[in-house]
């Protein structure tokens, strides 16, 4: 080979790593300066914590707080005086008699502390046969005056042996008027076991079952 044509040659490398030096630099210089484009802020998150604690902050010095708590308190007092009514009950338009059995079959044997066993699966069992119904069970609505005056009535009539139980209205109301014990049909436990389904009703044990009278 001829040794211009290796001048050359070299020439010609020399120039393409000055050209690469040249491009490499310049991205060197853009990267490390870039100037500034716009406003700079700190990165910064509330915290989910201090964000609820400001919000309650905020509520209870606004009274929040306080009006929940009395709007609270007023309904449980009016929960407490004058329970919800037992929904499907209605007033008595005719009267009527039947009669409830509250004997069970037990379904599994019974034993004693000793491990005997007492009661055998499939045993009928009447709760009247150990124990009686020493009061009859009244039961009326006292949002109806009409009802409420005819159990006064019953319970003058029975020398108050009678127990007073509502299905709807205040029985705290009727308990301070006439200065004896009232009951409340929570959820309407009793009447749904004995099927009543108007009031006022009369319960009355007759032998081993007991009456119901639907009075007027």
């Amino acid at each position: 080979m001829r040794s211009s044509e290796i001048r050359r040659r070299s020439l010609r490398r020399g120039r393409a790593t000055l050209v690469a030096a040249a491009i490499l630099c310049s991205f060197a210089a853009r990267a490390q300066d870039l100037g500034v484009i716009g406003p700079v802020y700190p990165i910064a998150e509330p915290s989910l914590l201090e964000v609820i604690l400001s919000k309650l902050r905020e509520a209870e010095a606004g009274g929040v707080f306080a009006r929940l708590q009395r709007d609270t308190q007023a309904k449980v007092k009016r929960g407490i005086e004058q329970p919800a009514p037992v929904a499907g009950i209605t007033k008595t338009t005719k009267v009527r008699s039947y009669y409830y059995d509250p004997s069970i079959v037990v379904p599994y044997a019974i034993a004693d502390a000793d491990g005997k066993v007492i009661v055998v699966p499939g045993t009928k069992v009447n709760p009247l046969d150990r124990v009686s119904l020493s009061k009859a069970l009244l039961f009326i609505d006292a949002r109806d005056a009409a009802q409420v005056g005819r159990a006064r009535g019953i319970l003058d009539e029975r020398d108050g042996k009678v127990k007073v139980i509502l299905t709807g209205g205040s029985y705290l109301e009727l308990m301070r008027r006439w200065k004896r014990p009232v009951f409340f049909d929570q959820e309407g436990t009793l009447i749904d076991k004995l099927g009543i389904r108007h009031v006022p009703a009369l319960v009355s044990q007759e032998g081993k079952r007991l009456r119901i009278d639907e009075i007027l």
